[in-house]
C-alpha cells in the first residue's frame, strides 16, 4: 500500500511542479526555462513566511501572487520581443533564471533552510500510517488540474486561447487580442510555478538550486504531454509509476533518470508525444 500511495503521491507532486511550464509552452509554444527559478522563488516565499511566523497557508497564495506579478514583468520586458524567435526566448528566460538564482544568493546565502508546512505528522489510510503533507498533495493536484481544464475548456477566455494555438493569425483576424491571451497565460504559468515551489518544499528544503532539480523532469514532461492537460496528467502517471518502481526495486539514482530516458524513447517513437495527435 506504502508503494501505491508513494506512486500518487509522486505524479501529483510532478503534476503540481509541471502544470505552470504546461500553461506557457502550451499558448506560446515557448519553453521557459526560467521555471526552475520561480520554483525556487516559491521556495523562498515559504522560507519568508516561516521566518515572520505567519500561517505557513500564506504562503500558497503569497508565491501565487509573488510568481505572477514576476510573470508580467517578464513579459512585458522579455518575453514579449521574442514571441516570433523562440530560441532567443529559450537563451532569454535561461539567463534570466541566472540572474534569479544569483539575487537570491545576494539576498538568503547559499545556506539550505527549512521551512513550516501548515500540517505535519501521519494520517492512517488503508491501515498505514503515511505523510499527511504527501497526501495533501493529492486533492491540490486535482483541483488545479480541474480549475485549468475548466479554464481552458469552459470560459470565453478558454475558446480564445484555443483559438491562438490552434492558428494565431486567424485568431487576431476575427479580433481576438492575443497578446492579451499570451500575457495572461504566461502571468498565470509563472505564478503556478512559484506556487508549485511553495507546494513541494515543505517536502524536502530550501536553497538557490531547488528548482533546477525539477527542472529537467518539467521540461520533459512538458515535451511529451504537448498542450493538453489531460496528456499532462496521463504522462506524469506514467512516468511517475516508472519512477517510483525503479527507485524501490533498482536504485534511486537510476530512478532519477528514468523520466528523461522514457522522454527521450517516446519523443523518439512518437515525435509529437501524446497530446499532439
Amino acid at each position: 500500500m506504502i508503494l501505491f500511495l508513494d506512486i500518487f503521491t509522486t505524479v501529483a507532486t510532478l503534476f503540481v511542479v509541471t502544470a505552470g511550464l504546461m500553461m506557457i509552452f502550451g499558448v506560446m509554444k515557448i519553453v521557459n526555462f526560467a521555471h526552475g527559478a520561480l520554483l525556487t522563488i516559491g521556495g523562498y516565499t515559504s522560507y519568508v513566511v516561516t521566518q515572520l511566523k505567519l500561517d505557513p497557508w500564506v504562503s500558497w497564495p503569497l508565491a501565487l501572487l509573488s510568481g505572477a506579478a514576476i510573470g508580467m514583468l517578464v513579459e512585458l520586458s522579455i518575453v514579449r520581443p521574442l514571441y516570433k524567435r523562440p530560441l532567443d526566448a529559450i537563451l532569454a528566460t535561461w539567463g534570466l533564471s541566472i540572474v534569479i538564482g544569483q539575487l537570491i544568493v545576494m539576498t538568503f546565502g547559499r545556506e539550505v533552510q527549512f521551512v513550516d508546512a501548515p500540517f505535519s505528522g501521519t494520517w492512517p489510510i488503508f491501515g498505514v500510517e503515511y505523510s499527511a503533507y504527501r497526501l495533501m498533495l493529492l486533492p491540490a493536484a486535482l483541483a488545479i488540474c480541474l480549475a485549468l481544464t475548466g479554464l481552458l475548456n469552459g470560459t470565453r477566455f478558454g475558446v480564445k486561447t484555443r483559438a491562438v494555438i490552434m492558428n494565431e493569425d486567424l485568431a487576431r483576424g476575427i479580433g481576438i487580442n492575443s497578446g492579451r491571451i499570451r500575457f495572461i497565460t504566461f502571468s498565470l504559468g509563472t505564478g503556478l510555478g512559484s506556487m508549485a515551489g511553495a507546494l513541494i518544499t515543505p517536502l524536502s528544503s530550501v536553497d538557490p538550486n531547488m528548482g533546477l532539480n525539477w527542472l529537467v523532469s518539467a521540461f520533459m514532461l512538458v515535451m511529451v504531454s504537448g498542450h493538453s492537460m489531460a496528456s499532462l496528467l496521463l504522462t506524469c502517471l506514467v512516468f511517475g509509476t516508472v519512477q517510483v518502481l525503479i527507485s524501490t526495486f533498482l536504485s534511486p539514482v537510476l530512478g532519477g533518470l528514468a523520466i528523461a530516458v522514457l522522454a527521450a524513447l517516446t519523443l523518439r517513437i512518437r515525435p509529437k508525444g501524446f497530446g499532439n495527435g
